[in-house]
């Protein structure tokens, strides 16, 4: 009986990235192709003022429907809500999860893939802060916070995975529609609260180290709200899993 085929649904939310959506969509098709493995990227932007809508649309011309889904909505209505909103319309067995704003670079997705075949593996995280792994472009602040939050996380949930901020990871699609359906944090913690679900549900969870750049164009979205309810959040799940 023949192996199934399988086939990669890459997830990128958007929120004002006309600017960097060309270059992530050129390298994502570049490393799928040349790899050989099925792919589409389903594009959710949530009403960006800037005009990043109408630039997917130029993409999918040039790509083809097949390669470039475009599922927009009309406002900013959270990251959970736009994987459902994606996986409604993804065709793959496999979600890639990604942000679009050029901070996790497509070349690692091959090694993804290749570690979730290794274990058949749940899911596979990118690590900023096991092996080769980093992070560049970042000041100290923000290095801090993030290996701080990590730490503190670790302490608490003992999650089984070595970086439970990220957001660059593989999941088998009934997984993630599981994860995700179990969630209930927003924001910064959402990411945290999928891997600590992940350990809870008795998931595999395998790891690639990834270097983490921070985002050539536009502004980030970590302010002092997000370090507050990122805490908050954490002592919920604390008390709950």
């Amino acid at each position: 009986m023949a192996e199934k085929k399988n086939k990669y649904s890459v997830l990128l939310p958007t929120y004002n990235e006309k600017d960097n959506l060309p270059l992530i969509v050129w390298l994502i098709v570049k490393y799928f192709t040349e790899s050989k493995y099925d792919f589409e990227i389903i594009v959710i932007d949530d009403g960006s003022p800037d005009g990043t809508l109408e630039v997917a649309k130029q993409l999918e011309k040039i790509y083809g429907k097949d390669k470039i889904v475009l599922r927009p909505r009309e406002k900013k209505l959270g990251l959970g809500t736009a994987y459902i909103h994606g996986m409604k319309h993804a065709t793959g067995n496999f979600i890639v999860i990604m942000d679009a704003d050029l901070s996790h670079h497509p070349k690692f997705i091959p090694e993804f893939i290749k570690k979730q075949k290794e274990g058949d593996y749940d899911v596979v995280s990118g690590t900023r802060y096991s092996g080769d792994g980093g992070v560049y472009g970042w000041d100290i602040k923000r290095k801090v916070v993030s290996r701080t939050a990590n730490y503190i996380t670790q302490v608490l949930l003992r999650p089984g995975a070595s970086d439970v901020t990220g957001s660059f990871r593989l999941y088998k699609k009934e997984i993630l529609e599981k994860l995700i359906n179990a969630c209930v944090s927003k924001g910064y913690v959402f990411q945290m609260e999928m891997i600590v679900r992940a350990t809870q549900f008795g998931c595999s969870i395998g790891e690639v180290p990834i270097s983490f750049v921070d985002r050539v164009y536009g502004t980030s979205k970590l302010g002092g709200s997000e370090i507050f309810y990122f805490l908050k959040g954490l002592l919920y799940l604390f008390a709950t899993t």
